[in-house]
């Protein structure tokens, strides 16, 4: 499986995505710069978290206008999977490739910790090594993950099943106080009519490796290659 992982000026979790990704599929994925306006061929390109740009003006807004995401865009419609991770993920709403918007956290808060997910469908490229219902824990760190979307789009997401993974607690409860953010609904990943594009607000590159402390993301990576490759 070949990969792209965007490089924005700003962004600190680029090479733990591509880490992440070179651990599944064995294959370093391409490290391409935001300001370039072509992209490999690729079967994946993956969005990384961590301030592109400072966040300044719109958390994933100046980012959303660089060059190569009119590339990102164009291989989307043309069906290569994307993935985005928190500020990814807001970096693909914002580019409109995703609905919804990612606005300043419930508590005004900047949080960083452990939380649980459950996972809502294992039919994607993105989660079929998992169980559907399974409770894993993946890292947030954030200050902008409070998931909003207008009830008409929201009614829409619940009934094509287009939301990858919920906040909840160790026993797959959801309930609001699993919700770190104050996320719509306790979601915390969504994806694309086609559910070839996923953003989501935890970061499943930091739990990827016993040595992190845990492998819950991993499944993720071994999924996309399964799918891909």
């Amino acid at each position: 499986m070949k990969a792209a992982v965007i490089v924005f000026p700003g962004s600190n979790c680029d090479r733990d995505l591509m880490v992440a990704l070179e651990q599944s599929t064995g294959t370093r994925p391409a490290m391409t710069w935001h300001r370039e306006t072509s992209l490999p061929p690729v079967d994946l390109i993956a969005v990384p978290g961590g301030f592109s740009y400072g966040d300044y003006l719109r958390s994933g807004a100046m980012a959303a206008r660089s060059p190569i995401m009119k590339e990102v865009v164009a291989h989307a419609r043309r069906g290569v999977a994307v993935l985005g991770v928190c500020n990814g993920f807001q970096i693909l709403t914002e580019s409109g490739l995703l609905p919804g918007v990612l606005m300043r956290n419930r508590d005004l808060r900047y949080v960083c910790r452990d939380v649980f997910l459950r996972v809502e469908r294992n039919d994607t490229a993105f989660s079929n090594r998992y169980t559907q219902g399974q409770v894993v824990k993946i890292p947030i760190a954030h200050h902008d993950g409070n998931y909003f979307i207008d009830p008409d789009g929201h009614r829409q997401l619940e009934d094509e099943g287009r939301v990858a993974f919920r906040y909840c607690d160790q026993s797959g409860t959801v309930d609001d106080q699993s919700n770190p953010n104050g996320s719509l609904a306790n979601i915390a990943g969504v994806l694309d009519p086609a559910r070839r594009v996923l953003g989501m607000m935890p970061h499943p590159e930091r739990l990827s490796d016993p040595a992190l402390g845990g492998n819950d993301g991993r499944a993720l990576f071994d999924s996309l290659l399964e799918a891909l490759a």
